[in-house]
């Protein structure tokens, strides 16, 4: 039986709330840097097959921004927000006033993916009590097959899933003009055991 056998609905909301912990305090950290409020959410998280994972953002040929970065310590993988093309220029017209996808609006991405996954490792690491250490995030556009490449190879020696925690981005009370994304958790095969261990979960 696989780890993702054996979660249940109990871990699975244990990861909601990571999540949930973790758009808290990015939208704290969002609103000083726009100097606006900014309300972020958690719609859902869950387990996801690698061809799920591409569903959701289109299918495998589907060209997305991707702010990637890896996770180092004691647990390791790699980790993905993904945005539409549209989603993205709505992003970046928030924060620039410009929706193209420039310098300054690639810059705007990699700040966005670059506080969500600060937010999300730290309540990762402050639930499970793991050392965390995220690298500088890179941005590409590019398909989703294309970038998910290099994940799809390390997590397919262990199984077909991954751990995806959908997120939703707002100026205050302007819930009809959210920015909506993905992210994608794949840790590396030498990982489940830490990770799931610390979440209750035992292998035999």
């Amino acid at each position: 039986m696989s780890y993702f056998e054996k979660l249940n609905m109990n871990h699975i909301d244990i990861l909601r709330e990571i999540g949930n912990i973790g758009a808290g305090n990015a939208a704290t950290a969002l609103s000083q840097l726009l100097n606006k409020k900014i309300e972020m959410n958690v719609p859902d998280v869950r387990i996801v097959s690698f061809d799920e994972m591409m569903e959701l953002v289109g299918g495998a040929e589907h060209v997305v921004a991707s702010v990637f970065l890896r996770i180092e310590g004691d647990i390791s993988g790699n980790m993905f927000f993904m945005l539409s093309l549209e989603q993205a220029e709505r992003f970046i017209q928030q924060m620039t006033g410009n929706k193209e996808l420039s310098e300054l609006g690639s810059s705007a991405l990699q700040e966005l993916g670059n506080i969500l996954a600060g937010s999300y490792l730290s309540a990762l690491a402050d639930f499970t009590k793991l050392k965390l250490h995220p690298s500088v995030p890179a941005l590409s556009v590019d398909m989703i097959g294309a970038i998910l490449e290099y994940g799809l190879i390390e997590l397919s020696r262990v199984g077909d899933f991954a751990i995806v925690i959908d997120t939703a981005l707002c100026e205050e009370d302007q819930e009809q003009d959210s920015v909506n994304g993905h992210f994608f958790l794949l840790p590396d095969p030498d990982s489940f055991t830490p990770l799931f261990q610390s979440l209750g979960v035992e292998m035999r």
